[in-house]
């Protein structure tokens, strides 16, 4: 047992080095945007998690709802997450007076709260009765006899309109475990005014070799004042997306893990070649979701990047300047008809075993995160694109130019989510996943990216590390 606990704590600590798609930044301001599966130091904000900003030093608690309700504590790593739960929570109150509820809500530094509750769940007590768990954290949490409530029949009354992927990566052995956040489709984000600037359209750009193509016309016309894009040494939002694109994975069904993959090997052998061609260079504090990244976009010297759908809330809070400047579009694949994006980070919601009454809690999660209207805020709120697709195509937000996302963008975020709806992978995240992401972010992106070791060789020094951990 001990042993076992040991490990776990090693995973958390790793993870806290690795994450970003939600991850990271040294940012400590919380503006409640999800995020990578594999990336650097998440939450002193992450983006690798949900692309969530997490507070990385205060722990803020606050307690709302009905004092004489039934109370329940709930700890969180994002604290606009509770102020989300603190408005649903006074919404089903209004809803539900026969069966009110009080939530203390806890928000922690990333680490801390993943460390709390793995030590709590494995002395049996002290867990909280709810808690967001990151979706790198969570394979930790699925060993051995899972602590945490089943919750398939409570999200079962909306589950048919939900993303079936995002539900899985909270699961296992076909038991739900958490309840999900959004979706983090990865999209294109083109700066308009740049590239109309140069002569490039980018509804044009359909493949990496038409990426390629007007990168090079862009380094070209812009005398090599402008890039194309930058590219990550401490994220792997670039080779999830890669993988989703050719159907591969960083694992098996085994989880047993092979990082020399054609689609990793690819993508950066193809970044390798825009760097020296001048179409991109390398992200600032090693990667877009920095406070280096966000100046580094705002100052014009990149003209476009792939993330995941909740770095819009990163445009409104560090470029709000940039108003009608940038779209919103699929990715380019390799070929035609490949799948066009790839859902990035997560966060799943809990139930521990140790809550009194877990049946209510997993009604109120359920509720307050799937249903129409618990989705309708975590738009309007949190800036995620949903996990009910009913509401990528209801009219009354999707055509709401008072929202602030709809109107920040030069095109309507729903329309693209709409036409990539069916072509959204899934990269799994496995308890061998920290490692590897803590061997590209420290190691083989720079040995690659940076001094531009031969990638087939990186990548084969990278599977010997991940493998020592097998």
């Amino acid at each position: 047992m001990r042993r076992k606990l040991i490990s776990t704590l090693l995973c958390v600590s790793m993870a806290v080095t690795m994450l970003t798609g939600c991850g990271g930044k040294e940012s400590s301001s919380a503006s409640g945007t999800e995020g990578t599966n594999t990336s650097s130091k998440e939450d002193a904000s992450s983006e690798n998690a949900d692309g969530e900003e997490a507070d990385s030093e205060t722990e803020v608690v606050t307690t709302t709802g009905d004092a004489n309700g039934t109370h329940f504590d709930m700890w969180t790593f994002v604290e606009m997450h509770s102020q989300f739960y603190s408005n649903m929570v006074q919404k089903w109150n209004e809803e539900n007076p026969d069966k009110t509820i009080e939530v203390t809500f806890t928000t922690y530094p990333f680490a801390d709260m993943h460390n709390k509750l793995t030590l709590a769940l494995q002395s049996g007590e002290g867990a909280p009765d709810l808690c967001d768990v990151e979706v790198g954290q969570f394979p930790n949490f699925l060993q051995g006899e899972v602590q945490f409530k089943e919750l398939n029949s409570f999200m079962e009354p909306y589950t048919k309109d939900i993303v079936q992927s995002r539900i899985d990566l909270y699961s296992k052995d076909g038991k739900n475990y958490g309840v999900p956040t959004h979706v983090g489709a990865t999209v294109m984000f083109y700066n308009t005014k740049i590239l109309d600037q140069y002569g490039i359209d980018y509804t044009q750009i359909k493949t990496w070799d038409d990426y390629t193509q007007a990168g090079k016309k862009l380094a070209e016309a812009s005398e090599g004042k402008v890039r194309m894009t930058s590219v990550d040494t401490a994220g792997t939002d670039w080779l999830s997306l890669s993988m989703a694109e050719y159907g591969e994975d960083w694992t098996d069904e085994q989880g047993t893990a092979d990082v020399t993959i054609d689609s990793v090997n690819k993508m950066l052998t193809m970044q390798q070649d825009w760097l020296d061609e001048g179409i991109a260079m390398v992200s600032p504090g090693g990667h877009v979701d920095m406070e280096e990244g966000y100046a580094n976009v705002a100052d014009g010297n990149i003209a476009s990047f792939p993330k995941a759908m909740w770095f819009m809330s990163r445009f409104l809070n560090y470029m709000p300047e940039m108003t009608d400047t940038w779209a919103i579009a699929p990715c380019p694949v390799y070929e035609e008809g490949q799948n066009r994006s790839v859902g990035i980070g997560g966060t799943g919601t809990v139930v521990t075993n140790q809550c009194e009454s877990a049946d209510l809690a997993a009604e109120f999660l359920a509720w307050a995160k799937l249903s129409e209207e618990g989705e309708k805020k975590i738009w309007e709120d949190l800036g995620f694109d949903t996990c009910n697709t009913k509401i990528w195509t209801d009219k009354s937000i999707t055509e709401d130019t008072s929202n602030k996302y709809i109107s920040y963008f030069k095109t309507n975020p729903f329309d693209t989510l709409n036409e990539i709806k069916d072509e959204i992978g899934i990269v799994k995240v496995v308890t061998i996943t920290p490692t590897i992401g803590e061997v590209f972010n420290n190691t083989t992106l720079n040995a690659i990216l940076e001094d531009r070791q031969d990638v087939t060789e990186a990548l084969q020094e990278a599977q010997d590390n991940v493998s020592l951990e097998q």
